[in-house]
């Protein structure tokens, strides 16, 4: 119950549709060194499957040729937008990995704190206090870009995202605050 508390704490949430102003907030925060949290691109079905094994991509749901396409303007927008890349952080699944480093070459670094919980939910609350920790250190130089998953992007903000949508935080007071999203 703290846990949940302190999370729910942690994260101010704008429960209302995007517009204009919100999107162009959000595109301003990333220039100004935020965060945001992208879901993996498109990847048909839903969690992995029973054999799954971290490292082998052929036991994983992976990202389809759309998926492909939509990492790749993932990273065109950001540098469209003139959004300075500080740090490229991703969970180790193959999705992940895929999307970051087709949106963002030779920038990833592989973080666990990102990982999946979706068929281990008894480990989300450790994870995700790390996962929060991250974000929280993140001073820059440039947007910290995180490419995870929608069980860990819910868990941090409580908000659900499809396919490629990102959430752009920004820290203030010790908190993270949602700026505004970025569409796939």
């Amino acid at each position: 119950m703290v846990a949940a508390a302190a999370g729910c704490a942690l994260v101010a949430l704008r429960a209302r549709a995007q517009g204009p102003a919100e999107e162009r907030a959000a595109w301003d925060a990333l220039r100004a060194g935020g965060i945001v949290l992208f879901r993996h691109a498109n990847a048909p079905g839903v969690g992995d499957p029973a054999a799954f094994r971290l490292g082998d991509c052929g036991t994983q749901r992976n990202l389809d040729d759309a998926g492909r396409d939509q990492s790749r303007r993932i990273g065109e927008r950001l540098r469209a937008q003139n959004v300075a890349v500080g740090k490229v952080l991703a969970s180790q699944w193959c999705r992940t990995m895929d999307t970051a480093n087709l949106a963002f070459p030779g920038q990833v670094v592989p973080e666990p704190a990102f990982n999946s919980f979706f068929q281990d939910r008894d480990n989300a609350p450790a994870q995700t206090a790390a996962a929060r920790a991250l974000l929280q250190q993140w001073t820059g130089p440039g947007a910290l870009v995180v490419v995870t998953h929608q069980v860990n992007i819910t868990a941090l903000t409580d908000q659900f995202t499809r396919s490629g949508e990102g959430i752009v935080l920004h820290r203030n007071a010790g908190t993270l605050e949602q700026v505004g999203r970025i569409l796939p």
